[in-house]
């Protein structure tokens, strides 16, 4: 069996007479052009082969990538799971063989035995690993689930010592930049890898999914979110777990698994050719400076619609919409100074809120502030319009917070706990609800449905 790295979490498996395509992106800009693959890559779709079955682990961006699912043929089938909105998805978009899996339930195609297993993540949608078996050996691809000792002892109940996996390694820090928390390796979650690997104790391990970088104007995001690299993760890992062998596994690189053992084979896949990448601007380093935010609207004419239009919404509805929100009266009970900070091209404008008094905003400074907000006027414009989502306004650092909520009543002194998100006021109004987690997927399907017609 063979496993070949087109970028990121996308996987080319085959064996014999066999193959699967794992989370295809076959784009290497994708997320709304915010992300690319890293290591750089340069795809050649033309020469990816018809696979027997495309595997869907999870709904997010960089794993279920409408653009790329609107690419390919329409009549392959299809594995996900019992994930509504991926179906939805997947339906308007045409595909016909559509089959939503269970936990541990397995699969047959053709000569590979396909078994999804769980994670224990606390979104509201499933998501899926998945065990790749032939009859001779074993692969599991933990992409990016969260795993139990039950469930690591439920895999070896199947498989016996996995003989390759695809583990992960990379904690992700993109709420930690924008809720103004510490950006550091976060520890538990990463020794949690090590343990997980460990564990699971396969013949050979890859870090896997997690080849993605911010690039352009949000390059800078990359030494604040990305805190560890493939190197440092394996040089720790060989500390932990010596008995693991393992690899750096870049894209285009192929390794081949057999009973004997497993050979990786660099830079020799047809697909996907490994470019090299300045490390220069992707290194984790959180004393870098932080641009300031700035509209993503270049348009000079658009820039004066946009922020106007803004201003109407924040002098006629905001506070009124604030008040009927029920956190409302937990901000006038912490007696919360609010700063709202609206990011141009060159220069900003700041809105303020007492709420120990009332909800009426003033433009300018207070001078007490406890939580803040900030955000570029066409991110907020395209927020009050329902065009944009907090995943991608949050992850592109278009969008910055932070609180320090306390109170003195009564000759005591209370505090908000910092480590706790604290209400703030615009994302209470444009709640991240599934409304508009839906919204974000659909509008995807309507500028890429149709865009690849005749394509097989």
């Amino acid at each position: 069996m063979k496993t070949t790295l087109i970028g990121h979490a996308c996987l080319w498996i085959e064996s014999k007479d066999t193959t699967i395509l794992c989370d295809p992106c076959l784009f290497s800009i994708h997320f709304e052009e915010i992300n690319h693959y890293y290591p750089q890559v340069e795809i050649d779709r033309e020469k990816l082969k018809r696979p027997d079955v495309l595997y869907l682990s999870h709904r997010h961006q960089d794993h279920f990538d409408i653009r790329t699912l609107a690419y390919l043929p329409k009549d392959l089938k299809v594995l996900c799971p019992q994930d509504p909105l991926m179906l939805e998805c997947l339906k308007e978009l045409g595909y016909t063989d559509v089959t939503a899996v269970e936990s541990f339930e397995a699969y047959p195609v053709k000569g590979l035995n396909l078994i999804p297993t769980p994670s224990l993540t606390q979104d509201y949608y499933p998501e899926h690993g998945i065990i790749v078996q032939d009859g001779e050996v074993s692969i599991w691809n933990q992409v990016d689930t969260i795993v139990s000792p039950k469930i690591i002892e439920y895999i070896h109940r199947i498989c016996g010592r996995v003989d390759f996996a695809h583990v992960r390694f990379q904690p992700l820090l993109e709420q930690n930049f924008t809720f103004h928390k510490p950006c550091v390796l976060p520890f538990e979650e990463y020794s949690s890898f090590l343990k997980v690997a460990k564990a699971l104790s396969p013949k050979f391990a890859v870090p896997g999914s997690a080849g993605e970088r911010f690039f352009d104007r949000f390059e800078f995001l990359n030494h604040f979110v990305f805190p560890t690299t493939q190197e440092q993760f394996l040089e720790d890992l060989r500390e932990f777990a010596p008995e693991i062998q393992s690899s750096v596994f870049n894209p285009g690189d192929i390794a081949e698994i057999t009973k004997e053992g497993v050979t990786i084979h660099e830079k020799k896949s047809e697909v996907a050719c490994f470019v090299e990448s300045d490390e220069r601007v992707t290194a984790f380093n959180p004393l870098m400076e932080v641009p300031r935010i700035r509209t993503l609207t270049t348009d000079p004419a658009r820039q004066a619609e946009e922020k106007q239009f803004v201003e109407n919404f924040l002098q006629k509805e905001f506070p009124e919409r604030l008040q009927q929100l029920e956190v409302a009266s937990a901000w006038g009970h912490w007696k919360v100074g609010y700063r709202l900070e609206l990011f141009g091209e060159n220069d900003s404008d700041v809105w303020s809120i007492d709420f120990s008094k009332s909800p009426a905003i003033t433009k300018g400074y207070l001078g007490r502030v406890n939580v803040y907000e900030g955000i570029s006027y066409s991110e907020l414009y395209r927020m009050i319009k329902g065009e944009t989502n907090w995943d991608f306004v949050g992850a592109s650092g278009q969008y910055r917070t932070f609180h320090n909520v306390y109170r003195v009543v009564g000759g005591n002194f209370e505090c908000f706990p910092q480590e706790k998100k604290f209400p703030q006021p615009l994302m209470e109004i444009f709640p991240p609800d599934k409304a508009m987690d839906r919204e974000k997927y659909m509008k995807d399907v309507r500028r890429w449905k149709g865009q690849f017609e005749g394509n097989s």
